[in-house]
């Protein structure tokens, strides 16, 4: 498999790439990102770094020939307004995703949402809407769309959030973690990227992913 990922920089993302690397039926991984992703190099591994994921026409070409798009770019809405929040989250998925629909439209795509996430978008949380709006605009255009939603994730293999507030909460909340893994009441950035790989195998029966789901899919 060829496999194209998004936000390789942040925790998920991390993550996922290491299992990709890893994983004997992928060929190579290309990343994506905004800026330099710090990963360690790898032979199968290849990145692109563009700053403008508005406007992808300058990398239209190499995004041509993938498997499977794992997306996990994504930001906190905290201190952001809906708009802001919506050029982030929702902006900077489709036009990415829209250029991978026209060359490879029967692709896996696979997008990191996350638990609590709006399918009406018409909900009062500001999040759970824009998310839910990236989600219904993806699965309408990918056929073989998967839609992430994890809740709490614990970082695995050295991946580390970019978000200061999320790893103080790791910190915290480390003590209880092996319990909740037990109780599938959370997920880890290894069982993300093998879920991930999983699905881009052979699919997955429902297109709408939660915790429980992920592990099970991580498990084969």
């Amino acid at each position: 498999m060829k496999i194209l990922v998004f936000g390789a920089s942040g925790m998920v993302g991390q993550g996922v790439v290491r299992e990709c690397v890893r994983a004997a039926d992928v060929e190579a991984v290309v990343v994506v990102g905004r800026g330099p992703s710090g990963l360690p190099a790898d032979p199968k591994l290849t990145e692109i770094v563009h700053a403008d994921l508005l406007d992808v026409s300058a990398i239209d070409a190499r995004l041509a020939g993938f498997d499977a798009c794992l997306f996990c770019l994504g930001v906190s809405s905290a201190g952001l307004d809906e708009a802001a929040y919506a050029r982030v989250t929702f902006d900077m998925t489709m036009a990415p995703a829209r250029a991978l629909a026209k060359h490879s439209p029967q692709m896996t795509f696979i997008y990191v949402s996350g638990a609590g996430t709006d399918s009406t978008a018409q909900g009062r949380s500001m999040w759970a809407r824009v998310k839910g709006r990236t989600e219904n605009a993806l699965l309408a255009l990918f056929p073989n769309a998967y839609m992430f939603r994890p809740g709490g994730i614990q970082p695995m293999h050295g991946a580390r959030s970019k978000t200061r507030s999320y790893r103080i909460g790791y910190l915290v909340a480390w003590p209880l973690l092996p319990l909740l893994k037990l109780v599938g009441a959370i997920t880890t950035t290894e069982r993300m990227g093998l879920a991930m790989l999983n699905v881009a195998r052979r699919g997955a029966d429902t297109r709408i992913l939660g915790n429980g789901a992920i592990n099970r899919l991580a498990r084969g």
